[in-house]
């Protein structure tokens, strides 16, 4: 098998994936991101702005409310939509579009500013999706990340699910993108003066339980797993699930309080 037919096959896969649970509840958790992102970048009003992997929209809604021209594109449709509603609910112009983020549908150098959080990092060919931000960049134009740590919470959730179920063929680890010393790889000199910091944002549960119910139902990679494991498979699974969450906890009382480490990265396309 070629590696293009591998990665092909992964793609479908993971859109399968992206489209299982109920991302819409799961993005309640990443709110905040988006603001640190477009702060990240320092946006200008009046900047055209793209937001790859668009999700619910949290980006492009965020720079939206800050009079920039904004497009938002993602390749599960379920998810556009919400984002659209989401748009029209607040009366803000945002044109969200169905689209690949290996092959995004651009001229070159269209975009001031090229944004994504905890999405371009989940595609399947990362150098292809590295390729595309900075090709629809303009010169002298910004690209800015947020994306999980390989060591912090989503890092080591991801982990736990591999453990329970062997990656596709072909799989790079998400995470990867949560690496400066990746990003300058996947980047070199097109980019010029990345910045990149480690941040955490806190989040807050029932309890370990609720914690692994939530994701198992509601977040794609986890629920797909749960769907293709025997019962005693899927008991372990949960119980692996609420145990991070338990390990990860700073609280005494049963609930879970713990903080999810993430790395923003800006740079400027030379």
């Amino acid at each position: 098998m070629t590696e293009t037919t591998l990665l092909a096959e992964l793609k479908a896969k993971q859109q399968q994936t992206w489209s299982s649970g109920d991302y819409a509840k799961i993005a309640w958790l990443t709110v905040p991101l988006a603001d640190v992102l477009c702060d990240a970048v320092d946006l200008r009003p009046g900047a055209r702005v793209l937001d790859v992997a668009t999700g619910t929209g949290h980006v492009a809604l965020a720079a939206a409310r800050r009079f920039c021209e904004v497009t938002g594109i993602d390749y599960v449709p379920a998810l556009v939509e919400v984002a659209r509603r989401r748009a029209d609910t607040e009366g803000i112009p945002v044109d969200f579009r169905e689209a690949d983020a290996e092959a995004l549908p651009f001229p070159d150098g269209t975009f001031d500013y090229v944004l994504s959080a905890l999405g371009v990092m989940f595609t399947a060919d990362h150098q292809r999706a590295a390729d595309e931000l900075v090709r629809v960049c303009a010169p002298g134009g910004r690209i800015g990340l947020v994306s999980w740590t390989p060591t912090g919470f989503v890092g080591e959730l991801l982990t736990t699910v591999g453990r329970h179920a062997a990656p596709p063929p072909g799989a790079q680890p998400p995470s990867r993108w949560g690496s400066e010393e990746t990003l300058r790889e996947l980047f070199g000199e097109r980019i010029s003066a990345l910045e990149c910091e480690t941040r955490v944002i806190t989040e807050r549960f029932v309890s370990p339980e609720q914690f692994a119910d939530f994701f198992v139902t509601y977040y794609g990679p986890t629920y797909k797993v749960a769907q293709r494991l025997d019962d005693a498979g899927a008991r372990a699974f949960h119980r692996d699930l609420a145990a991070l969450a338990a390990s990860a906890s700073r609280t005494d009382d049963g609930t879970v309080v713990c903080d999810w480490e993430y790395l923003v990265a800006v740079g400027t396309k030379s």
